[in-house]
C-alpha cells in the first residue's frame, strides 16, 4: 500500500448522496480478483449521464472525489475501493461514510475524510474552480481561499496510512518478535514445531 501524507489536486464535486457500492462499481465487474482495470467501470452508471462531473476535462486524474452524506453504503464489494484506486482516487470528502465501505477504503490506502455538511457544500463550490489539499498529518483540508477544516481520524488508522501499512505491513513490522517468539517456543516445546 502506497504511503498517504498529503492529497492535493482538482476534486470531482460529486455532493450525490447514498452512493452505493452498486453505483462505485456495478455487480458485473465482480468477476475478477484483480485490481487492474476496474477503474473503468467505476461510477458506470453516473459517467454515462451527460454533463456528469467525470467527463469534465478539469477533473481527469482527480485525486479527491467530494460526495454526500451515506457515502459507500449497499453490500461490503472491496471492489468498490479497488475500482477508486484504479481511477486515480486517493481520498474521498463526505459527511458521512459506511463503516464496511470506510474500512476497505482504510485498507486499501484510501483516505476516507468527514466533514459536516456545511464544510462539504463549501468545497464543492470550490472544486468547481480550484484545487483542494488535504494533509493527512495535521489532519487538515484547505483550499487557496483561506479555508482550512480540521477532521478527526483514528489514531490506528492515521498511523498505517501514513506509513503504507496495509495487514500484511503490519505483520512484516513485527518479523523480529515474530522469529523472536518462533525460536523460543521451538526451545522451550520442540514438539511443537514440525
Amino acid at each position: 500500500m502506497d504511503k498517504v501524507s498529503t492529497i492535493e489536486g482538482r476534486a470531482i464535486p460529486l455532493g450525490l448522496k447514498n452512493v452505493d457500492t452498486d453505483v462505485i462499481i456495478p455487480a458485473h465487474w465482480l468477476k475478477t480478483v484483480r485490481r487492474e482495470g476496474l477503474g473503468k467501470g467505476a461510477f458506470e452508471t453516473i459517467r454515462a449521464a451527460p454533463g456528469n462531473p467525470f467527463d469534465v476535462e478539469d477533473f481527469a486524474d482527480a485525486p479527491i472525489l467530494i460526495a454526500g452524506d451515506n457515502f459507500g453504503c449497499g453490500s461490503s464489494r472491496e471492489h468498490a475501493a479497488w475500482a477508486m484506486l484504479d481511477m486515480g482516487l486517493r481520498a474521498v470528502i463526505a459527511p458521512s461514510f459506511s463503516d464496511i465501505f470506510s474500512g476497505n477504503a482504510f485498507k486499501n490506502g484510501i483516505l476516507a475524510v468527514e466533514l459536516p455538511q456545511e464544510q462539504v457544500d463549501r468545497l464543492l463550490e470550490v472544486a468547481r474552480t480550484d484545487p483542494i489539499a488535504i494533509d493527512l498529518e495535521s489532519q487538515t483540508v484547505t483550499t487557496p481561499f483561506q479555508d482550512r477544516f480540521v477532521f478527526e481520524i483514528d489514531a490506528f488508522r492515521k498511523h498505517c496510512l501514513l506509513e503504507g501499512l496495509d495487514e500484511v505491513g503490519l505483520t512484516l513490522a513485527r518479523d523480529t518478535a515474530i522469529s523472536d517468539f518462533e525460536t523460543r517456543m521451538a526451545r522451550q516445546k520442540p514438539w511443537l514445531i514440525p
